[in-house]
Parts: structure tokens; C-alpha cells; sequence
């Protein structure tokens, strides 16, 4: 049946999902989106995890490209993919010789928690900490969350 079909689509997509892929970092399109080109030269365009970073037209936006560029842009870097968006990129984790990219943009105010999609507390503590000490982002005064400036 056509429920059944559906359901079996369901399943062969989420199994799918949940993965990891390792490879150089290619590309750095803002401050929470990058390229990364694995062993078998297929490009994978990747939405980091949990964090919502600056529009590029936003204040603060070149910055928040820049920092992400100089942590990761020509490194090998390992994803923990866990979802694909609605623009076909894969969303994960990022890490750096084990160091978590998602929570260094936050920790250097770079990048804000996306409370929609977040579910690692410890994300929002860092940022808590990163607004309270003026860093990055919060050195402005007037940091405006990506998700509030896309809807003007």
C-alpha cells in the first residue's frame, strides 16, 4: 500500500542518518556552514550542529566566516552527521582533533546556540559565558539572533 511505502521510505532515510565522514575541509560559506571534500573526492556541504552563526549581510557575519575559516578551512576534520536540512546539506558535529568546532564558534561568540535545535546544555553555558565577558558577537551591544534578523 501507499502507507506502507511511505513508512519503508521512512525507515531507509533515518537509517541513513547518524553517520560519520571524515575528510578537508574545502569551503567555509559563513561562519556555520562548510565544504568538506572525504577520501572518495565527493564534496559534502555541511551545517554545523545546534549553533545558528551570523548572516553574512549581518553585522558580525564576516567575522563569524573568518574565525570559523581559521579553525578548520584546509584541515582534516571528522562529522557526526545526524540529520539533513531542508536545503539537502548534512547537519553535524565537527571536530578538530577532538575538539567540538559547534561549541568553539559559541565559545568565542561567533555563533549562537540555536535553541530550536539545540540539545547539548553545555552549548548554552558557553554562550552564557561568551555574552557575559563582551566576546565576539556580544562585544557589540546589539547582537541580533540570525533567526530574528532573517525574518526582517
Amino acid at each position: 500500500t501507499s502507507r506502507m511505502k511511505k513508512i519503508l521510505l521512512l525507515i531507509v532515510f533515518c537509517a541513513q542518518l547518524a553517520y560519520g565522514l571524515e575528510g578537508t575541509v574545502v569551503g567555509v560559506h559563513d561562519g556555520d556552514t562548510i565544504t568538506v571534500l572525504d577520501n572518495d573526492k565527493t564534496e559534502h556541504k555541511i551545517r554545523l550542529a545546534q549553533i545558528d552563526a551570523p548572516e553574512l549581510s549581518q553585522e558580525w557575519g564576516k567575522n563569524s566566516k573568518r574565525a570559523l575559516s581559521n579553525l578548520v578551512f584546509g584541515k582534516f576534520v571528522a562529522v557526526n552527521v545526524e540529520s539533513v536540512d531542508r536545503y539537502g546539506r548534512e547537519v553535524g558535529t565537527v571536530f578538530l582533533n577532538n575538539q567540538d568546532i559547534c561549541k568553539e564558534q559559541i565559545r568565542n561568540g561567533n555563533a549562537w546556540v540555536y535553541v530550536k535545535y539545540a540539545h547539548d546544555k553545555k552549548k548554552k553555558k558557553l554562550e552564557a559565558i561568551a555574552q557575559e565577558n563582551k566576546v565576539g558577537l556580544w562585544s557589540t551591544g546589539n547582537a541580533v539572533p540570525p533567526w530574528g534578523f532573517r525574518k526582517k
